[in-house]
């Protein structure tokens, strides 16, 4: 059975998990709304996290639920607004099993 102890990777803090402190491999969901128009939106996501990534995207009313690494939150929402593409806004949920390789 895993406790908290377990969860937390080597040299990270507890208080980190889950902060933008958190510099881990470790990948959350995270729902990002957005203006979609000829999915420009989805094709920034695909960009960003590439070909062997593509399911960690699913498609959600209004936006897309994507699973990435906290570091990568920001520089989603850059590529977005680069783009012109209109973020409402971003929501971090739990943190998922996979982790970024």
């Amino acid at each position: 059975m895993e406790n908290e102890h377990d969860l937390i990777p080597i040299g990270a803090r507890a208080c980190d998990m889950g902060s933008p402190r958190e510099y881990t491999e470790h990948m959350y969901e995270v729902y990002f709304e957005v203006g979609e128009h000829e999915n420009m939106a989805r094709r920034t996501f695909e960009e960003y996290l590439g070909p062997e990534r593509l399911g960690f995207i699913t498609p959600v009313e209004h936006g897309y639920l994507l699973k990435v690494p906290l570091q990568a939150v920001p520089d989603l929402v850059r590529a977005l607004n680069e783009k012109n593409i209109a973020v409402y806004q971003v929501v971090r949920f739990a943190r998922s099993k996979e982790v970024w390789q």
